[in-house]
């Protein structure tokens, strides 16, 4: 995957909604492909999600006024990138789940997964794990 250095236009503040489902679509495109064009993000989409390419261009543009992506003019086109990591994001949609969903109570939204039938033993396993490695800390 080739890494590009992309000019960053100011953003006025981090971004701290979280996105919407279609635009986290399109978000993971970009965090799996790196800096993009809007007809490689949409032929990614592929055959899943047959959207025009005026509708990926106008959800990108959204992004990038929302302040999630860059953008650099290539030619006659633009290059879009995110400009927070994947991992990130993560933990800033957790961290607004928890205080707006969970009334600011960590654990609930622990208690709330354990209670769920989603979790395989394995990741029980893991779980556990992780959590016996953060009490073992200094």
């Amino acid at each position: 995957m080739m890494q590009l250095t992309m000019k960053r236009k100011p953003v006025a503040r981090r971004p701290e909604k979280p996105l919407t489902a279609t635009e986290l679509e399109m978000m993971n495109v970009i965090w799996h492909l790196g800096p993009c064009t809007v007809a490689q993000v949409r032929e990614q989409l592929l055959p899943q999600r047959d959207l025009a390419y005026t509708s990926v261009s106008t959800i990108i543009r959204i992004l990038e006024q929302k302040g999630y992506l860059n953008s650099e003019r290539v030619g006659r086109g633009h290059l879009y990138g995110a400009v927070l990591p994947k991992d990130e994001y993560q933990a800033m949609s957790l961290n607004h789940m928890v205080r707006e969903v969970f009334n600011g109570t960590p654990s609930l939204v622990v208690r709330q997964l354990l209670d769920s039938d989603s979790l395989s033993a394995e990741d029980l396993a893991q779980i556990k794990a992780m959590l016996n490695k953060r009490v073992a800390k200094p």
